[in-house]
C-alpha cells in the first residue's frame, strides 16, 4: 500500500500536488490578470464570471460521474486523462482567439479540474498508510494554494513581457512533463466495472457536506474572481494585486497543511468547519471596508479568506476519505466535487448580478456574508445528523459488551 523509498514517496506528493495544482491554476489566473484580460478582449467586467463557470459549470456536471470513471479507469489511466487534458486546455487558451475561445479552452479544463480530487484521493487510499492520509490530503489539497500562489507572484510580470495568453503558455512545458512521467508514480490498472451513467444519490450526511462545499463554492470563486478588478478600481497596482493572490496563496497552503491533520484528531470536524465558515465572514466583512486611501482591509481580508474558507475543502476531502459513513472514496470525492464545482460556476455570475446593483461590491459583499451563513446553518445539520447516527452505534457496541 504504501510507498517505503522516500524518493518515491516525495514523488508521489509531488505529483498528487500537481494534479491539484495545475487544473486550479487557471481560476487564480483569472483573479490575478482579470483587468488585463477584460481590456484585452473588449468584453464588460462581469464578463469575467461566466469565464469561471465555463470550466467548472462542466467540471460540476462530470463530476456526476467522476468517481466511478476513475474506479473503471484506474488510477494510473485517471491520472493520464487528467494531465493530458490540461495540457489541451493551456495549448487552445494559448491559441483560440477572442472570449469564446477562452471559454471554450477553459471548459476543456473543466475535465481535468472533475478528475483530480477521485483520482488524487484513490491513489492516496491505493499508496498511503493510513496513519498518515489526513497529513497526505491536506498537503495535495494545498495544491489548489500553489497555483494561487505561483499566479499571484509570477504571471503579471510574465504577463507584461508576453501578454496574458504567453504568460499561461508557459504552463504548457509542466503540464507536459507531468502528462508524460505524472501516471507511473500509480501502479498498473487492472480493467474495473463499465461504467453506468446512473447517478449515484448521495445520503443525508454527504447531501449536507455537497451543501456546505456549494456555499464554500460560490464564496471562494466569487471572492477571487473579483477581487483583483475591486482592487483595481481602489487604485492598487496589478504587482501589488498580485501579490495579494500570493498572499491569499500563502496562507490557503499553511491552513490546509495544519488544519487537516487537526481536524483528523477531532471527534467530529464539522464543529472545525462552522468555526472556519464565520470566521470567513468576518474577514468578507473587512474587505468590504476597503476605500481607494485604505487598502490594509484588502490584505485583511485575502489573508483572512485563505486562512479560513480555503481550508474547508481540504477537511471535507479528508472527511469522505476517513469516514465510510459517506460512500467510497472516489464516488464520494467526485459528488463532493459536484457540491464544490457547482458553487464555482454559479458564484461569479450571480456576484456580477449584483455588483452591478444601486450599491456595487457593497450589496455582493454582503450577498457572500449571508451564503456563508447559509453553509454554517448546513454545518450545523451535519452535526447533529452525526451526533445522531454515532449514538445508536454506541449504545449497540454496549449492549453486546
Amino acid at each position: 500500500m504504501s510507498e517505503r523509498n522516500p524518493s518515491r514517496g516525495v514523488w508521489l506528493r509531488l505529483v498528487l500536488t500537481a494534479a491539484m495544482a495545475l487544473p486550479m491554476l487557471i481560476f487564480y489566473a483569472v483573479g490575478t490578470l482579470g483587468p488585463l484580460m477584460v481590456a484585452d478582449l473588449g468584453v464588460p467586467t462581469h464578463w469575467l464570471g461566466w469565464l469561471i463557470t465555463s470550466a467548472f459549470g462542466f467540471a460540476a456536471v462530470l463530476s456526476l460521474w467522476a468517481g466511478p470513471l476513475v474506479n473503471r479507469l484506474g488510477t494510473r489511466r485517471a491520472l493520464t486523462l487528467l494531465f493530458w487534458s490540461t495540457v489541451a486546455a493551456y495549448g487552445l487558451l494559448a491559441s483560440l482567439p477572442g472570449f469564446v475561445g477562452v471559454v471554450l479552452a477553459l471548459a476543456a479544463c473543466g475535465i481535468a479540474q472533475a478528475l483530480a480530487n477521485p483520482a488524487t484521493n484513490l491513489l492516496i487510499a491505493e499508496r498511503v498508510e493510513p496513519r498518515q492520509k489526513a497529513a497526505v490530503v491536506g498537503l495535495k489539497q494545498s495544491g489548489v494554494q500553489v497555483s494561487a500562489l505561483f499566479a499571484g507572484l509570477l504571471l503579471p510580470s510574465l504577463a507584461l513581457s508576453l501578454g496574458w495568453r504567453g504568460a499561461l503558455a508557459t504552463l504548457l512545458l509542466p503540464a507536459l512533463c507531468l502528462a508524460l512521467l505524472g501516471p507511473r508514480v500509480a501502479t498498473r490498472d487492472h480493467p474495473g466495472k463499465p461504467v453506468g451513467f446512473a447517478l449515484n444519490r448521495p445520503n443525508a450526511r454527504l447531501a449536507l457536506l455537497m451543501s456546505v462545499q456549494l456555499c464554500v463554492g460560490i464564496v471562494l470563486s466569487s471572492f477571487v474572481t473579483f477581487l483583483g478588478v475591486f482592487a483595481a478600481q481602489l487604485g492598487m497596482t496589478a504587482q501589488w494585486i498580485g501579490a495579494l493572490i500570493a498572499g491569499f496563496g500563502v496562507m490557503g497552503i499553511a491552513a490546509r497543511v495544519v488544519l487537516t491533520p487537526l481536524g483528523a484528531r477531532m471527534a467530529d470536524e464539522s464543529w472545525l468547519l462552522l468555526v472556519l465558515l464565520l470566521l470567513s465572514g468576518v474577514a468578507l466583512w473587512l474587505t468590504s471596508l476597503a476605500l481607494p486611501v485604505r487598502h490594509w482591509p484588502l490584505w485583511a481580508g485575502a489573508l483572512g479568506m485563505g486562512l479560513t474558507a480555503v481550508a474547508t475543502n481540504a477537511i471535507a476531502m479528508s472527511m469522505v476519505l476517513r469516514d465510510p459513513g459517506f460512500g467510497s472514496p472516489a464516488s464520494a470525492a467526485g459528488l463532493l466535487s459536484v457540491g464544490f464545482f457547482g458553487g464555482f460556476a454559479v458564484g461569479p455570475p450571480l456576484f456580477g448580478l449584483f455588483q452591478r446593483g444601486p450599491w456595487g461590491f457593497a450589496d455582493a459583499w454582503l450577498l457572500l456574508i449571508g451564503v456563508l451563513v447559509v453553509g454554517g446553518l448546513a454545518s450545523l445539520l451535519l452535526i447533529r445528523l452525526r451526533q445522531r447516527q454515532k449514538a445508536p452505534a454506541i449504545s449497540g457496541l454496549r449492549a453486546v459488551k
